[in-house]
């Protein structure tokens, strides 16, 4: 494993982490907190010393908090652990974010995981409205003065949100979507965020699955997957599954990607691709499987990607994902 700093947190965190959307099994299936346990065992085993967890994951409210926190009691390494807060608000909208709010469902996620501090709390995905409110954020500067948390990111969803969040200086880290179908981070804003000392964790690096070139027109999803009652964002933001582009234009442009990887694991290249952008601090690759995890780390061994390789996938990126896409996050 090969560790990273992550920016202004000053936290060695390992390349490939661990996301944990998915830890407690598929998509609609009840937790599995033994399944979550291997998933995790296999991930610290390989190297990987930061989770990501959320309040919200799960089928119910703190499930993967749970399981994190029973987790790294059973563990001696020095794990890291990222949650968020703020996708309990219903309706999810700019006037249900309020400091007092946030502050609770922080100290319950303390409670859940049996933790004195977290070592970063997110912002999870707040309406775009919440980052010109100076006080949301001033109240994370008084959690960590009481030693409740270490440091404070956000998760976005648009560039714009990412810029307009690393302008409060508590900001340390910014989670995105960034990926082979999702390439407009690496414009603007990797270069603001270099500037600000940004740690920047790469999220649903793989587009839902897309990129690991195991989907076809044939493959069916449940229908508690978003795969399959989101495409449209009837739950949530469209951009969160498939990256926003429709399924058929995806399995077009993965197939030309295909060829410009031929017998390489195409996941592990997709993983390497956003590696070698040295603006980012990690990758967070969710899994519902041990050997998905095995993989992911795998990842590290693959080469770097070769400058004709680089040139195809930016080609693939203008001719099927740029149009569709690009401007909208």
């Amino acid at each position: 494993m090969n560790y990273r700093t992550l920016g202004k947190t000053n936290l060695k965190i390992s390349e490939i982490s661990l996301g944990t959307w998915q830890v407690g099994g598929k998509w609609g299936d009840p937790f599995d907190f033994k399944n979550a346990e291997q998933i995790l065992n296999k991930a610290v085993d390989g190297g990987v010393n930061f989770i990501d967890t959320a309040d919200v994951y799960g089928n119910e409210i703190g499930q993967s908090e749970t399981a994190v926190g029973r987790f790294v009691k059973s563990r001696s390494e020095k794990i890291y652990i990222a949650t968020k807060c703020g996708r309990q608000i219903n309706p999810h909208v700019n006037e249900g974010y309020q400091p007092k709010i946030l502050r609770k469902y922080v100290e319950d996620s303390l409670s859940r995981m049996g933790l004195d501090t977290i070592d970063l709390i997110q912002l999870h995905c707040p309406p775009t409205e919440v980052y010109y409110r100076p006080e949301i954020f001033e109240e994370f500067d008084k959690l960590k003065d009481e030693g409740k948390i270490h440091s404070l990111g956000i998760s976005v969803e648009k560039v714009e949100e990412a810029l307009k969040g690393i302008e409060f200086e508590n900001v340390c880290t910014v989670q995105i979507i960034f990926n082979m179908f999702r390439q407009r981070p690496s414009e603007l804003f990797f270069e603001q965020a270099k500037k600000k000392n940004i740690g920047i964790l790469a999220r649903v690096p793989l587009a839902s699955g897309l990129l690991t070139g195991k989907f076809s027109k044939e493959s069916s999803f449940g229908q508690n997957d978003h795969r399959f009652f989101n495409r449209n964002g009837e739950m949530f933001d469209k951009g969160e599954t498939f990256s926003g582009i429709d399924y058929e234009t995806g399995l077009q442009a993965v197939e030309e990607l295909k060829t410009v990887f031929k017998d390489q694991n195409m996941a592990q290249m997709a993983l390497r691709w956003i590696l070698d952008f040295n603006a980012i601090s990690c990758v967070i690759p969710g899994a519902s499987r041990p050997e998905q995890v095995e993989s992911n780390i795998g990842a590290l061994n693959s080469p770097n990607l070769r400058p004709e390789q680089i040139i195809a996938i930016k080609g693939i990126y203008d001719k099927y994902i740029k149009p569709q896409v690009h401007q909208l996050w």
